[in-house]
């Protein structure tokens, strides 16, 4: 299990080989890769700007790890998510479940993608050519 709430991720062909060495049990790894649109409705996206609960975020998605591997039966999960100001086609968030089986994988990817989103203390602020704006539940 690893978080991190970072100006920057690690690299997806690291973490993937990460996931692979933690057992030999591994059948399938999912993986969400969340990235910066460019449009707002009609506006034009210039960029996102994140900030972080320093401790609780990573908290929280250590829980929403916890609470998913027990569910699914998990043989890992890594998930990441940035700061700082991320640009248009950049990645903001990296979620990787590890499991035997496709199935528990993929609904599990769901759930916490969508948990991170909504529960963890992490703050958008979205900047478009017409203004900028705080986006709640993100």
């Amino acid at each position: 299990m690893k978080t991190k709430v970072s100006e920057t991720l690690d690299q997806l062909d690291s973490l993937v080989n990460e996931l692979k060495a933690s057992s030999d049990e591994i059948g399938a790894i999912a993986i969400f890769v969340g990235t910066v649109r460019g449009k707002r409705g009609n506006e034009k996206v210039i960029r996102l700007e994140y900030e972080a609960h320093e401790t609780l975020a990573p908290k929280a998605m250590k829980n929403i790890i916890e609470d998913a591997k027990a569910k699914y039966g998990l043989s890992d999960v890594i998930v990441e998510h940035r700061t700082g100001v991320v640009n248009v086609g950049e990645d903001v968030m990296y979620v990787l479940v590890a499991s035997k089986h496709r199935e528990e994988a993929f609904k599990a990817v769901v759930e916490i993608v969508n948990k991170v989103k909504h529960e963890v203390p992490i703050w958008k602020k979205e900047i478009t050519e017409k203004g900028s704006y705080w986006i709640e539940n993100h």
